[in-house]
């Protein structure tokens, strides 16, 4: 049985675990909070965005632009896949992680060739730990994100799909869902379907009013859409890294909890 003297030290060392648990679960509320405001002030621009795009679908339903899905040659039987991953760059929030990659590794069990870009310290280990290759070139900070850090990103996927080493490219990410864990999902980034911008609730179908594009509506449409998808990518960073916070006060409530009932 523990002496006096070693009963103490354990009630010292669980102590001051506590107190580790207690600041992390307070920083990571004060970083949810940061990003919630941030996404809230930019939410507006990228809307609408996307309403434009849904006023050119209406307008030119046949578009043949090369952001939207098209038939694609007959001797290209097989997509060329990308994957943006959103990781974080530790661990210690539940199983977000682990979710995130679940999907990850599934799809590219089905498509092996698939180029692999990762966002977060904690998924290129994991990849590296697999021997899985990843794009190392694709380097950015998970920290709080930003419109800017969006708009690059953004832009990098844009040269793969642009000059055709990729036919497709999805995003892992974690949608945010206040008090618990978000759903981890893949959605396609490119290229877009025309139905997602279908029956906008703020476009009136039942009016038709005729427009004039210039230099044209393809032009148009090309000049609209990387803003949007940057507002896209945006939405998918500040969701998930919400969600890692959420996921890691939950972990650290829980650690405290266990602490206060063992003391």
């Amino acid at each position: 049985m523990a002496n006096t003297s070693e009963i103490k030290s354990r009630i010292d060392s669980v102590t001051e675990t506590k107190k580790v648990t207690d600041a992390m679960y307070m920083i990571s509320s004060v970083k949810r909070q940061k990003a919630k405001r941030e996404v809230l002030n930019t939410e507006p621009y990228f809307r609408a965005l996307e309403k434009e795009i849904s006023k050119l679908i209406k307008f030119i339903p046949e578009t043949n632009n090369r952001y939207f899905h098209s038939p694609l040659p007959e001797k290209r039987l097989h997509f060329r896949h990308g994957i943006l991953l959103i990781t974080s760059d530790k661990g210690l929030a539940g199983s977000y992680n682990h979710a995130a990659i679940k999907i990850a590794e599934e799809y590219m069990g089905r498509h092996p060739e698939t180029r692999l870009f990762i966002m977060g310290e904690y998924g290129k280990q994991y990849f590296d730990a697999k021997k899985i290759p990843f794009e190392r070139n694709f380097d950015y900070v998970i920290g709080l994100p930003t419109v800017w850090e969006a708009r690059k990103i953004c832009f990098d996927l844009l040269e793969y799909f642009d000059d055709g080493r990729l036919d497709e490219i999805n995003i892992i990410c974690t949608d945010y869902s206040p008090g618990r864990l978000g759903e981890c999902k893949k959605t396609c980034l490119l290229p877009l379907d025309k139905s997602r911008f279908y029956n906008h609730p703020e476009i009136d179908s039942s009016h038709s009013t005729e427009m004039e594009f210039w230099p044209d509506a393809d032009t148009v449409l090309s000049g609209i859409v990387p803003s949007y998808l940057t507002g896209f990518i945006y939405s998918s960073l500040v969701d998930s890294y919400c969600s890692e916070q959420e996921a890691r006060m939950t972990a650290m409530s829980a650690a405290s909890k266990n602490a206060e009932e063992m003391l």
